[in-house]
């Protein structure tokens, strides 16, 4: 009622044809015309609202329909005549307004409200439009977005047709520049294949629903079969080409170039100038990975697997000889395994396996036991580890080498003597290792087990090295490193899987003598990065990369995916995210290294790292917009400040309230996702 009485008072005239009230002319394009199309002229007051502007569009384009129908002689407008075969649902249409790149969809707003008058160019389009996505496995797909909701909305969107859980851990990004890719056009040898997903639309809020192993909108067509094969199982046919050719980092200024091409989560896909059709990446943007379930995740994973092996392959990630070749041998696994793998076998039978695992909760609950470690044993006896250690502490101008200590570890802090008989008293030097960083230094061959520590001091970071005899000392000891630098101690639970993580990765890579070697290796040098390929030659290469084989070939394939992903995480360089920036009271640049817990300053010149911070330790941060400075204080009154000159600020911004937001994840918040928390860290000013 209200839309009609606003239409009729707007446009009264007298018997002399002139306008008596308070109305104008607005002029509104209309997308679906083309673009060579003259807008559609529309009588308006400030009053009228903007779900009325939208009305009075779509009966001006189905009366000049009917007016075209009756009479075929008369004359009308052009816009008449363009919109005379246009038929379509409008459901999904919104009015954007190009000179403030606003979209108007608070549809019970006035004109006035939005302060909108007759020059404002408005253009009646989609809301949802298609775009190109290529994706950590680098295969294409042509898929519907938002392009009237915020990037973080419209990316949760289009995981749920892709099947991905905690779409909060991705992100999309500008495709690299046309004129980079000229260089390489000769190199390519076929158009990539594209993927059509744009015919599948999920309804909102529902839940996913699997049928036959996989989401049931899946399940459609052979085609939209094929494209969940694509999703979930590995690409297989990699060629030397396909390396050689893509875009490797050479050095730390060169890694920080794709993080200038993050998109801003807080705005939306049209604002940020992207158009219909355009070529946009998806990728895993934060390196928090939570509750990866095999029975959940087919497709999460393996695109997870997929971003960590083109992360090796393209040395984004640096790696050890001996590393290298786990990593090529457990692709060599997943390869073999994926050649025969339908996307049903991911599912099993989730109703046995759901029923199993209810009768081993009630069989634990009848028998009285619990694996839940005691919380009071917890507290009063914190574990702690004691033996003999070499230590090495480098300094500039001497050769000294390793030194045999008594040394103890007791909850966050590392204390070194000369025996065990001094150890009742004053220790050589005692370390807190708090917010330090962890490097393992680790030749299997070679049997040097050594842990890096780089502890946060007030002039820098103090350096000390520790080598272990044997595996066994090196993972307690590692495992209780990486938790005191997180400020746990070895009491907590995740101590033990910790251990045997380091352990089971040090298996991988130790040679296997009795083991048989396969016979059939052909290709398997090519899942090396190139730098390994021209350090050795074929013959080399493809015998290592079978012994280490034999020590995965019991894998199943989503096992196989874990493992290389466990590995991948395991990497000193894993998640870490580089801007080239300018500390407050510096002359030169600098590196600043972000990762899912700390922020990490690295000198740009050699690469080594200056100072570390926790976000354990941060108290609050802020952006000055005007002067685009990242501003951040820390415990004991410490104040960080910079300037970003790789990327944009907001970019860095959102890195550091994403993790943050991330960190507030916990199992009993379910799949319910706090998108207004998420705003609130990383949007700043801009995103109000």
């Amino acid at each position: 009622m209200a839309v009609s009485l606003g239409l009729a008072m707007a446009g009264i005239k007298t018997a002399s044809g002139e306008y008596i009230d308070d109305s104008w002319e607005l002029s509104v394009f209309v997308e679906d015309l083309g673009p060579e199309a003259d807008p559609v002229p529309l009588r308006v007051s400030g009053s009228m609202h903007i779900g009325g502007v939208m009305l009075q569009i779509v009966d001006k384009l189905t009366q000049a329909k009917a007016v075209l129908a009756l009479n075929q002689q008369s004359t009308v407008d052009v816009y008449s005549l363009q919109s005379a075969e246009l038929q379509r649902d409008w459901s999904d249409h919104a009015l954007w307004w190009e000179q403030k790149k606003m979209w108007l969809l608070n549809t019970h707003w006035s004109l006035d409200k939005y302060g909108i008058l007759a020059d404002a160019r408005l253009l009646y389009t989609p809301q949802h439009k298609p775009v190109r996505l290529s994706l950590p496995n680098h295969c294409v797909i042509r898929i519907q977005a938002n392009f009237a909701q915020p990037v973080f909305s419209a990316v949760i969107d289009i995981c749920r047709v892709l099947g991905i859980r905690h779409p909060e851990e991705l992100s999309l990004l500008r495709a690299p520049a046309e004129k980079e890719k000229r260089k390489h056009k000769e190199k390519e040898g076929s158009a990539t294949e594209t993927y059509d997903l744009t015919g599948v639309r999920l309804p909102t809020n529902a839940e996913q629903q699997l049928f036959r192993g996989m989401p049931a909108h899946f399940s459609d067509s052979a085609h939209t079969e094929a494209c969940y094969r694509m999703l979930s199982i590995s690409q297989t046919g990699l060629t030397p080409e396909q390396i050689l050719r893509m875009h490797r980092p050479g050095s730390l200024v060169e890694k920080t170039q794709i993080n200038s091409r993050w998109l801003d989560s807080s705005r939306t896909l049209l604002q940020q100038d992207i158009k219909e059709n355009d070529h946009l990446w998806l990728r895993f943007k934060y390196y928090s990975f939570f509750d990866l379930e095999p029975k959940y995740d087919a497709v999460r994973i393996n695109q997870l697997y997929e971003q960590a092996r083109w992360s090796v392959l393209l040395e984004e990630t640096d790696c050890t000889e001996e590393e290298m070749v786990v990593f090529a041998a457990l692709q060599y696994r997943i390869n073999q395994l994926s050649l025969n793998t339908s996307p049903t076998d991911h599912a099993g039978d989730s109703g046995l396996d759901d029923l199993d695992a209810a009768l081993a909760t009630l069989e634990v609950k009848l028998g009285g036991e619990s694996t839940t470690p005691n919380v009071l044993d917890s507290l009063t006896a914190i574990p702690e580890l004691k033996d003999y250690l070499r230590i090495l502490r480098p300094r500039k101008l001497t050769l000294k080498g390793y030194k045999q200590y008594w040394v103890t570890f007791k909850e966050t802090s590392i204390s070194y003597y000369k025996s065990p008989e001094e150890a009742l008293g004053e220790p050589v030097q005692q370390l807190n290792l708090k917010g330090c960083e962890v490097v393992p230094d680790v030749n299997i061959s070679g049997q040097k087990f050594c842990i890096k520590l780089l502890v946060p001091s007030p002039d820098g970071m103090s350096e000390i090295h520790l080598r272990c005899a044997d595996e066994q000392q090196y993972a307690r000891w590692m495992a209780g490193c990486r938790l005191a630098a997180k400020g746990k101690t070895m009491a907590d639970a995740s101590y033990q899987a910790e251990v045997q993580n380091i352990l089971s990765f040090l298996q991988l890579q130790r040679a296997n003598p009795d083991a048989p070697l396969a016979t059939e290796a052909e290709g398997a040098q090519w899942l090396v990065s190139p730098r390994y390929q021209k350090k050795f030659k074929p013959k080399q290469l493809t015998p290592r990369i079978l012994e280490a084989y034999q020590n995965v070939a019991q894998l199943s394939l989503i096992d196989a995916k874990m493992k290389f992903i466990q590995a991948w995480q395991s990497l000193p360089d894993f998640g870490i995210s580089y801007f080239v920036v300018r500390f407050k009271g510096s002359r030169k640049d600098e590196i600043l290294g972000i990762a899912n817990n700390r922020l990490i300053r690295i000198d740009l010149a050699v690469g080594d790292v200056v100072k570390t911070w926790r976000y354990s330790n941060m108290r609050q941060w802020n952006v000055n917009w005007d002067i685009r400075q990242v501003a951040i204080e820390f415990d004991e009154h410490i104040n960080v400040a910079f300037s970003c000159i790789s990327a944009s600020c907001k970019t860095v911004h959102e890195y550091i309230g994403g993790y943050i937001f991330l960190s507030t994840r916990t199992a009993d918040s379910g799949q319910e996702l706090k998108e207004d928390l998420f705003h609130k860290l990383t949007g700043g000013h801009e995103a109000l």
